[in-house]
């Protein structure tokens, strides 16, 4: 998977959380949110382990060597964003949750500005204005009156909440590659957050019905291999290479994949507003990843020495 390319990479991992979002927001009647990850990271590591396995008995000195960062991985990345996100669902609209999870490339940019030290140019940052003025168009369907009559509920300092989670372990990624193997160090974290989600799992289950149905077994798998395993290593291993201020302007694509999918699978109308903000958020994640031709030859300069 290092060997591809990071941008497709990226594509990827935001194209299937683009469906996760359409997958999901039909099955909130069925999964309560606890439940949902708990059961898609079991599903995800049951499944991922025999991969793994191989690399995790070479490498486990190394993980347990650094075992605070990884348990501040499964923290952040597998237990905290994902839990977050689901329960923040039942306590706002759609609308809310996706103006404030457009926050996403911005905490990202200030948290890599402060722990890493890195700096965007004019071209990155002109791309994450384009971009995330695209979503904004999107959400509010080209009505400035959505957006001004917007205001926080509890469900949106929740998701506030997630955005912080997933911009910390983007920036661990980053950080560690190089330190941490990228299958052990995934393996682990699951484990650790699988662990971390059982108190509230078993005390879920106690007070919440859950309703099995082809679909809600389908969201699971769905959520546990792809939404998991081959978003989360598209993802870990881009943000190793190209470093989560570029990787995190490519989440602004979810929406976009999400009113695609939305459009394909749930007949729902592709309107003037979606296409327009979704031609803005791709502009925009081009104008941040575009390689100039004097970067390409101070690349190509940096590989032969």
């Amino acid at each position: 998977m290092k060997k591809m390319n990071p941008y497709v990479l990226l594509v990827v991992a935001t194209l299937i959380w683009g469906g996760n979002f359409v997958i999901g927001r039909a099955i909130t009647s069925s999964l309560p949110p606890v439940t949902l990850s708990f059961l898609r990271w079991c599903t995800a590591f049951i499944i991922f382990l025999p991969f793994a396995w191989p690399f995790l008995r070479k490498e486990w000195q190394v993980v347990k060597k650094e075992w605070r960062i990884v348990l501040l991985m499964a923290l952040t990345g597998i237990t905290g964003f994902n839990t977050l996100l689901y329960i923040a669902l039942h306590h706002t609209t759609s609308i809310n949750a996706s103006l404030v999870n457009t926050s996403t490339p911005i905490i990202i940019f200030i948290l890599s500005f402060i722990w890493l030290g890195e700096r965007l140019n004019a071209k990155q940052i002109l791309g994450a204005i384009l971009s995330i003025a695209g979503l904004l168009f999107i959400i509010s369907k080209g009505s400035l009156a959505v957006l001004l009559q917007f205001s926080f509920n509890k469900g949106d300092l929740i998701v506030i909440a997630a955005v912080i989670c997933w911009s910390i372990y983007s920036l661990l990624i980053k950080r560690y590659a190089g330190k941490l193997p990228t299958y052990s160090t995934f393996t682990v974290s699951m484990v650790l957050g699988i662990i971390i989600l059982l108190p509230f799992f078993i005390k879920e289950a106690q007070s919440t019905d859950i309703v099995w149905s082809a679909g809600s077994i389908l969201t699971i798998l769905y959520t546990g291999i792809f939404a998991s395993i081959v978003a989360f290593m598209s993802w870990n291993t881009a943000v190793e290479q190209v470093g989560p201020n570029k990787a995190g302007i490519f989440l602004n694509l979810i929406p976009v994949f999400a009113a695609i999918f939305a459009v394909l699978f749930i007949d729902e109308t592709l309107a003037y507003y979606q296409a327009a903000g979704g031609a803005l958020v791709i502009l925009g994640v081009y104008l941040s990843t575009r390689i100039t031709k004097r970067e390409r030859h101070k690349v190509t300069a940096e590989r032969s020495l």
